[in-house]
C-alpha cells in the first residue's frame, strides 16, 4: 500500500490535532513538523515521534522526501506558504479560511492550476454526516426550491479570546455555514447586509456578527456568529441550521446535545464528532476529511467534495459581509 510522506506546518492547538490525526491514518507516513517556536517544535516531535523538525517552512519544502503538507497556520500566513508549497511540487491540504482576502485566494487558485499536484481547503462541515445527508436530500429534490437557510455557530467567550486576536467571529466561523449554503443552493449571493459588535474592546476583532445574504436564485441566507456566550455555556459549539424549501424543511442541531454530561460543575455537551479521541485514537470528521484527501492522492483523482474556486468564493463573500458591517449598508457582490 502506497503511503504519502506528509508534514504539518503550524503547530498550534489545531495543528497538533492534524499531527495526531495524520498519525492514525494508514495512508500517511508523518515524517516532519514545522513551527517557528523551537520549544513547541521539540515538544510535538517528541510527543508524536516525528523524525524531522523544521523552524523554517522553506527548508521543509526543499525536502524531497515529503510528498504532502498540511498547512495549519494563521490565515494571514496562508498565501505565501501555500504558493511556495505548490511551487515546490507538494500536495497541499490548507485549513480554512483559504486566505486573508480574495486577491490572495485568486493567486492560490491560479498557482494550483499550474501543477499536477492536488490542493484542497479544509471545509470540514462537508464531511459532517448530518450536513452531507442534508445535501443528498436537497439534491434528490425532497425540499423543492430552497427558500431560506438560517445557520448559527456560537462559542463561549473563554474559547474565543485567543482567536479574536487574529480573526473576527463572522469571518472565522461564518465561512463554515456560508460554504454549506453555496453547496446546498448551487448559487452565489448578489448582496449582503451585515452587523457586527465588539463586546471586548481590548481585543482587535468583533466577537458578534450577523449577515443576511440574498442569493441569485432567490434564497435568503442568514448567518449568526456569536463568540461571547457566557463562559459556563454547556456547548463546545452551539451549531444549528434550518433549511426551508417549498416542499419541506431540514432542521439540524449540531450542538452536541445527543451526548450530555452532568457533573457537579453542571451540564455540558462535549465535542464528540469533529475530532474526539476514543481508546487513545483520534476519531471524527477531521480524520475523514484528511483520509479523503490522502485517498485522492493515492488514486490520482482530484478532490471533488470541495474545489479551490468554492473556497475562494466563500472568502470573498464573507469579506464583503465585514465590509457591509463596517459601512452600515447593503453591499453588492460584483465578482459572482
Amino acid at each position: 500500500m502506497e503511503r504519502i510522506r506528509s508534514a504539518v506546518i503550524g503547530l498550534g492547538w489545531f495543528g497538533e490535532h492534524h499531527v495526531d490525526t495524520l498519525k492514525e491514518l494508514p495512508l500517511c507516513d508523518l515524517v516532519a513538523v514545522c513551527t517557528r517556536t523551537e520549544s513547541r517544535l521539540n515538544e510535538i516531535a517528541e510527543k508524536y515521534n516525528v523524525p524531522k523538525k523544521y523552524t523554517n517552512y522553506k527548508e521543509l519544502l526543499e525536502d524531497d522526501e515529503i510528498d504532502m503538507v498540511s498547512i495549519v497556520t494563521h490565515v494571514k500566513d496562508h498565501y505565501k506558504i501555500t504558493i511556495d508549497a505548490l511551487k515546490a511540487g507538494k500536495h497541499v491540504f490548507l485549513e480554512k479560511p483559504m486566505a486573508d482576502n480574495v486577491e490572495e485566494c485568486d493567486g492560490i487558485v491560479e498557482e494550483a492550476k499550474k501543477t499536477d499536484k492536488f490542493f484542497m481547503v479544509g471545509h470540514i462541515c462537508r464531511f459532517d454526516t448530518v450536513y452531507a445527508l442534508a445535501k443528498e436530500e436537497i439534491e434528490a429534490g425532497n425540499l423543492g426550491e430552497i427558500l431560506s437557510i438560517h445557520a448559527k455557530r456560537n462559542l463561549a467567550g473563554w474559547i474565543t479570546e485567543s482567536h479574536l486576536k487574529k480573526i473576527s467571529a463572522l469571518f472565522g466561523d461564518g465561512v463554515h455555514d456560508l460554504d454549506l449554503m453555496f453547496w446546498y443552493t448551487n448559487s452565489r449571493p448578489e448582496s449582503v447586509f451585515a452587523m457586527t459588535r465588539n463586546t471586548r474592546p481590548e481585543l482587535p476583532y468583533d466577537d458578534m456578527g450577523w449577515a443576511m445574504f440574498k442569493f441569485k436564485n432567490g434564497t435568503i441566507g442568514v448567518i449568526e456568529n456569536i463568540w461571547c456566550l457566557p463562559n459556563n455555556a454547556p456547548f463546545a459549539i452551539d451549531a444549528k441550521m434550518e433549511i426551508v424549501g417549498t416542499k419541506g424543511a431540514i432542521y439540524i442541531d449540531n450542538s452536541g446535545i445527543h451526548y450530555t454530561v452532568l457533573t457537579e460543575k453542571g451540564i455540558s455537551y462535549p465535542q464528540s464528532t469533529y475530532w474526539p479521541k476514543v481508546h487513545g485514537m483520534r476519531r471524527g470528521y477531521l480524520k475523514e476529511e484528511l483520509d479523503y484527501f490522502l485517498k485522492c492522492i493515492t488514486r490520482g483523482k482530484k478532490p471533488e467534495v470541495i474545489t479551490p474556486e468554492e473556497s475562494r468564493d466563500v472568502v470573498y463573500a464573507m469579506r464583503k459581509a465585514e465590509e457591509s458591517a463596517s459601512r452600515g449598508q447593503l453591499v453588492e457582490l460584483s465578482k459572482f
